[in-house]
């Protein structure tokens, strides 16, 4: 990748304002993806110049699915902008944009959501109990201006980072995918094991039925739970990754198979 137009410490800060627009275009299918797209835009359009093609390309591959945290955005635009600049492949590229997106979503709801509105929440709400008028006002000014502030040091900080660190990048993006790919796994069987509900209701009983005595069961539940817990929504998981990377099909469609097997589930007393 080479003959890009050189951006300027200018296009750096207007990428890194653009990372209000990261929510538009929200969506079930690629979350944040065509966001991520809009805020590269022009940018990508500076550097590819009349190179049509080459810009509807890089768009394209930047729609893919994203999600992560506005605040944060600006430190891996600026390193993707700093990287490309520089020639790398967008492939190499993608392996930084995709191993940052998880951690900086963690790291920015966590300071944005508990850190940060708290704080200003306490304090000037304190203020409007005194009769401060001002209090809701100055709130929004300082938590905005707060959030502003991290994005215009996480964008300065992604180009110095980018720029400065492009070779040890270069020698180690295996080593950096490898890993990425390692925790990307791990986090989602944890989700999976979490936050994927399902059990099977179906409960045999053994033997005949005897008056006064307990009569024993067999409960398919909880014999899966002892050859692996958690053993059916890590399996629905694995299904539904089939389904998306092997048949291409789309998020809406997963929603509304998963939607139709719940229900038939329950109504046939298979599911929980």
């Amino acid at each position: 990748m080479t003959g890009f137009n050189k951006l300027s410490k200018r296009d750096y800060t207007k990428t890194t304002l653009r990372a209000y627009f990261l929510q538009n275009g929200f969506n079930y299918s690629n979350y944040q993806g065509l966001g991520y797209a809009l805020v590269m835009y022009p940018a990508l359009k500076k550097m590819y110049g009349d190179d049509k093609s080459g810009l509807a390309k890089a768009l394209n591959e930047n729609c893919e699915f994203y999600n992560t945290n506005p605040n944060f955005l600006p430190f891996i635009t600026s390193i993707h902008l700093a990287m490309a600049e520089n020639g790398m492949d967008y492939e190499e590229i993608r392996g930084i944009k995709m191993a940052l997106m998880g951690p900086l979503a963690g790291i920015g709801d966590s300071l944005s959501q508990f850190c940060i509105a708290p704080l200003f929440s306490t304090i000037f709400a304190s203020m409007a109990m005194e009769g401060i008028a001002a209090a809701p006002l100055l709130f929004l000014l300082a938590e905005n201006i707060t959030l502003l502030a991290i994005k215009l040091v996480m964008g300065a900080y992604g180009r110095k980072l980018g720029t400065s660190m492009i070779d040890k990048l270069s020698e180690k993006m295996g080593i950096i995918s490898d890993a990425a790919g390692m925790i990307g796994v791990t986090v989602i069987a944890g989700l999976a094991a979490t936050f994927v509900k399902m059990k099977v209701d179906i409960v045999y009983s053994a033997g005949q039925a005897v008056e006064g005595v307990t009569q024993s069961t067999v409960n398919i539940q909880a014999m899966l739970d002892k050859v692996a817990p958690a053993l059916l929504p890590v399996l629905y998981t694995l299904l539904m990754y089939y389904l998306i990377k092997k048949k291409g099909v789309t998020t809406y469609w997963l929603v509304l198979l998963t939607v139709i097997i719940g229900i038939a589930g329950s109504c046939l007393g298979i599911l929980a």
